[in-house]
Parts: structure tokens; C-alpha cells; sequence
């Protein structure tokens, strides 16, 4: 046992170079200067009091740099996990903000408990049951929710927590006109300077002048006192050690949203990460290794009063292009939060609502994406189908249930297109050996009485009636005429029961009605197949072909020299003999 294997951090920290430290230290600084104010933003949105979002990215930060094989990538809160969280501990309709800690806490345990499970399992390819059209449609469902969710911060109006847009839509058609004036004024200020800092020069921490400016507006203009809502008391000093619930009935009513972090939170972890690594290419993405190490960043959360977390898109990217090596600079960034929590949080008193509810709304407003439905539209209708689905149920249903329809659309998809594989017939091109698709090649040289068909994919349970419907459509259209089947084989990966008992009752059915089969070009797997369930004997070993061109000249000095197929069920050596060869099978 490799222990480097489950510790990645002994893969780099023994061969740190002294050049790579500069990269490291800027990285590291510029993640934690963006931590701050996005975690107690992300806190926030996650109904939380903002000190957890500076909690959530002290010990899981320093984790994930141990366990992970990124380096680049930056773990903590997110938008779409922060949402989660809220929606799922909105079911449990917590008593008092000591008890929806607590919920916190256990939701991050638990998120932590699968994630690290599924990496122990090696189950990393489970997330690829999530495809893109229903991350995309989910992802930008939630960017809007999410959005709507931070209306009442900034314009500091009563909205109901949901997630539910038909709800939030009534809400805030009733409660538009008790906006406040000076808030929504601070709350837009704070959206221009971080959208618009990074135009001025791109070194800028948007979100950290956001926040400065936003406590100066409001402690040198005493605004606290003319309605606008600030973060007041922010505690001091490092997160205590804190237990998650171990109730089971809790559990059970958190593990839906639990499991649906998991997966997301993953899928849009190991996705920028994969998408930095290969800019670098001088280390290895392991995904499940990613599990567990986004488990134990989860655990740390879970056990020092953090929240769920995850890597996120947009501070990944800053750390890769600030210049990050190395797990060191998330080491760094670690080590100026505890500086935060230990010595500057008695500045962030004058920290208005608003302006954290505009880092939100700055983040999520560039995960709506309005280009790829629209390409969808033009390529791949049926991806557009599963894209619009999934967002219409995500903002009309919740996120919860947005997720799990997506994901279930995504196997019905898989299921749908391997129900109906590509079926091809074919013709030889003039003067070769190669035979291709009648459809899709013009000239092509086909005989009246041989129907040369290829089968793209496997034959299963859930596509033998699709290929049965069409072989009989073929062969109603070739009439009287038709003589042998050809089946190529080649493209076919496998055969299981049912497709076997199928394929013996068409051969059988098809030689009853005087039409011969043969089988061509089958890989080895398929042919332990075939012979295990005495397929080679039912079609005959002399009806076995390496290609389609030796099929098609058995068949033809067949008939020149006139032998009669019996049309037995089990074919015999007889003719073979009046050939004078066997072909190679």
C-alpha cells in the first residue's frame, strides 16, 4: 500500500521547490482576501449567521489540501450547495437558530459520510449519471432561485424563504412597494464595483471593496439608524469543536438533500477541477480520491462549525490564475481567515446585508446560461428537452426535486437511445472488400436476395423488439425475392439472455419462411456468447464468417454450384462438403 495514494499532499510537499512558493503565496492571498466576504455571503444565503461562512473555510480548506489531488482547486461554501442547505433544513422548520446550527452541522456530516463513502467504494462514476443539458438546466434553475432568494436583502422587503419561483414571483409583486430606498442604493453600488473593478485592473478584490466601501457608507452616514440592516456583532476568535446530531430520524429527512449536494457539489468540484488540470497536466486527478477528500473537507466543516462545502468555479480560477502550484496556497488562504477570525472581525459591525446579498447575486448571475439551450435547440433536440425539463421542474417544483427528475431524465435518455441502436443496411463500393450504409453512400453494388445488415450496439433486453420491428420492415420490403440474412456483427459489444433467446427465434423464424442466416465479424466476447448459448450451432458454424466479403462468396459459389440449403433449424457440414471448404469463422 501506497500511502502517498491516500495522503496526496506527500506527493508535492517533499519536492516543493523554492520557485513555486511565490506563485503559492499570491494565490493563496488573493483566494483568502475573496473568502471573506463570499463566505459570510454564502453563510448567509445558507441561513446561517456570516461568521460560519468564515468557519466553513478554515479546517476544510487545510483538509482538502492534504487529502486532495487538485491543486489548484479552492474549497468552500458555494451558492448552489448554500441554497441546498437552506432548502433542506427549511423542511425540518427549525425552532430556534442554536437547532438550525445544529442541522447545519449534521447535513455537512452527512454530505461528508456519502462523499467519503463513494470514494472508499470507488464510486466516482456515478456522477457521470448527471449529464450536462441537466446540470446546465439545473445550474441555471438555481442561479435564478438563488437570485430571487437575495431580493429581500437588497431592497430589505419580507419574501418567504422558498424555492419555489411561483411563490417568490407573488411575494415580491405584493412587497415591491415597501422597498427600502437607501438600501437598494448601497445594495446596486455594491453590484457595479464588483462587476465593473475587475475592468479597471483584474488584480482588484472586487467583493473586498465592495465590503470596505459598503462599512464606510454605512458607519460614516450613521445609515444603521435610517433602516439599513447590518451584520453587527461578528465573533472573534477560531471555531470552536462542535457535534453534528446522530438522531436518525434527523437523517432521514436530510439524506435527499444530503445525497443531492453530494452529487452536485462533486460534479461541479471534480469539473473545474479536471478543466485546471489539464492546463498543467503535471499531476493526476484521481476521482475518487477527489471523494474523499471533499468528505473529509465536509467532516472538518461538520466538526467545526462550518457548513456544507465544495470546490467552486470562480475562486478556482482566480487561484489557477494567480499563480497557484501547489495544496500550500489553500494552506495560505486558511492562514488569513484565522488571522481574520483572531484579530479583524469587529470591522465587519458596519457590514451592511446588502452588499453581501450583491457578492451573491454578482456570483450566480454567470451560471445562467442562455447560449447552450439555444445551441441544444439547433443540434440535439432531444438534450433540449431534457435541459428545459429540468429547469422548468427546478424553479417550478424545487431544487431538491429539480436534481433527482434530472437525474432520472438522464437514465431514461441513456435508456431511450440504447432502446433504439443505429441499424444499417449494406452495400459493397464498386471493385472493393468494403461495405458501407445504402443510405449514406450512393452506387453502392446490393443483391436482391441478401440483406447485409450491421447493428450498432449491443443486443439487449431493452432494444430486441426496435431491431425485430425493423429487421421485419427489411424484410417485408425484399418480398419473395430475399434468400440469407447477413448479419455483421462487428459493432456489437455484447449479448445478454434475452437478446439470445431472441436472436435464436428470429434465425429459427426466418429459416421456417425459407430466408437463410449468417453471422459475420462477431468479437471475441460476443462469440463465448454465442456459445454459450449454443448460437453457433443453431446458425451453424459453416454460416460463420470472419467478414462480410467471405459470407457474400460462400453465398454466391452456393448458388453457382446450385446446393439447396434444407433449412434446418441446425445447420449441417453437408453443403460444405459439395463446396469443398469451410470458411474461416
Amino acid at each position: 500500500m501506497n500511502i502517498k495514494n491516500y495522503l496526496p499532499i506527500l506527493q508535492w510537499l517533499p519536492k516543493y521547490e523554492r520557485g513555486q512558493l511565490k506563485g503559492d503565496l499570491s494565490a493563496g492571498l488573493t483566494v483568502g482576501i475573496m473568502l471573506i466576504p463570499q463566505g459570510m455571503a454564502y453563510a448567509m444565503l445558507a441561513g446561517l449567521e456570516p461568521i460560519h461562512g468564515l468557519y466553513a473555510v478554515t479546517i476544510p480548506l487545510v483538509l482538502y489540501a492534504i487529502f486532495g489531488t487538485s491543486r489548484q482547486l479552492a474549497v468552500g461554501p458555494v451558492a448552489m450547495v448554500s441554497l441546498l442547505t437552506a432548502a433542506g433544513i427549511a423542511s425540518l422548520s427549525p425552532q430556534s437558530t442554536e437547532q438550525y446550527l445544529l442541522y447545519a452541522l449534521t447535513l455537512a456530516f452527512l454530505v461528508g459520510l456519502i462523499q467519503f463513502g463513494m470514494g472508499v467504494l470507488r464510486l466516482g462514476f456515478v456522477v457521470n449519471f448527471l449529464s450536462h443539458p441537466v446540470i446546465n438546466g439545473f445550474t441555471s434553475a438555481a442561479a435564478i432561485i438563488i437570485g430571487l432568494s437575495q431580493i429581500k436583502h437588497l431592497f430589505r422587503i419580507d419574501l418567504p424563504n422558498s424555492e419555489h419561483i411561483q411563490e417568490m414571483a407573488v411575494a415580491l409583486y405584493h412587497n415591491l412597494g415597501n422597498m427600502h430606498g437607501v438600501t437598494v442604493g448601497i445594495g446596486v453600488l455594491g453590484i457595479i464595483i464588483i462587476k465593473y473593478s475587475k475592468k479597471i485592473h483584474t488584480a482588484i478584490p472586487a467583493s473586498l471593496v465592495a465590503v470596505v466601501v459598503g462599512i464606510l457608507l454605512v458607519w460614516g452616514f450613521d445609515l444603521a439608524n435610517h433602516g439599513v440592516k447590518i451584520v453587527g456583532d461578528v465573533p472573534s476568535g477560531l471555531p470552536g469543536f462542535s457535534l453534528p446530531s446522530f438522531d436518525l430520524q434527523g437523517w432521514k429527512i436530510l439524506l435527499p438533500i444530503a445525497l443531492t449536494i453530494s452529487m452536485v457539489g462533486f460534479a461541479e468540484s471534480y469539473a473545474v477541477a479536471k478543466t485546471i488540470q489539464a492546463k498543467h497536466k503535471n499531476y493526476k486527478l484521481e476521482a475518487n480520491q477527489e471523494l474523499i477528500a471533499l468528505g473529509m473537507a465536509n467532516f472538518g466543516a461538520a466538526f467545526f462549525k462550518g457548513f456544507p462545502v465544495t470546490g467552486g468555479f470562480s475562486r478556482t480560477a482566480v487561484n489557477n490564475q494567480a499563480g497557484a502550484n501547489t495544496g500550500l496556497a489553500s494552506l495560505v488562504s486558511a492562514f488569513l481567515i484565522v488571522m481574520t477570525l483572531l484579530f479583524f472581525t469587529g470591522l465587519f459591525y458596519y457590514l451592511p446585508s446588502a452588499i453581501l446579498a450583491a457578492v451573491v447575486l454578482v456570483a450566480v448571475s454567470g451560471l445562467i446560461d442562455l447560449k447552450e439551450p439555444v445551441v441544444l435547440w439547433k443540434k440535439d433536440k432531444a438534450d433540449f428537452a431534457m435541459l428545459m425539463a429540468t429547469f422548468v421542474i427546478t424553479l417550478t417544483l424545487g431544487i431538491e426535486t429539480g436534481i433527482i427528475s434530472g437525474m432520472v431524465l438522464s437514465l431514461v435518455m441513456v435508456v431511450y437511445r440504447a432502446s433504439m441502436p443505429h441499424m444499417a443496411q449494406l452495400g459493397r463500393v464498386p471493385g472493393t472488400n468494403v461495405f458501407r450504409n445504402i443510405r449514406r453512400f450512393k452506387n453502392l453494388e446490393e443483391k436482391p436476395d441478401v440483406l447485409m445488415v450491421r447493428i450498432d450496439g449491443p443486443i439487449y433486453f431493452a432494444n430486441v423488439k426496435y431491431i425485430k420491428d425493423t429487421m421485419d420492415k427489411w424484410v417485408k420490403k425484399r418480398g419473395e425475392q430475399l434468400r440469407t440474412i447477413v448479419f455483421n456483427f462487428e459493432s456489437i459489444p455484447s449479448i445478454d439472455s434475452t437478446g439470445a433467446h431472441e436472436l435464436q427465434e428470429w434465425i429459427l423464424a426466418w429459416r421456417a419462411e425459407k430466408i437463410d442466416v449468417c453471422i459475420t465479424a462477431t468479437k471475441g466476447p460476443v462469440r463465448d456468447v454465442l456459445s454459450r448459448w449454443n448460437l453457433i450451432e443453431c446458425v451453424g458454424a459453416d454460416h460463420m464468417f470472419m467478414d462480410d466479403q467471405t459470407a457474400l462468396e460462400y453465398i454466391e459459389k452456393r448458388l453457382e454450384l446450385g446446393v439447396q440449403e434444407k433449412f434446418s433449424p441446425y445447420a449441417t457440414q453437408a453443403n460444405l462438403k459439395k463446396i469443398g471448404k469451410i470458411p474461416g469463422n
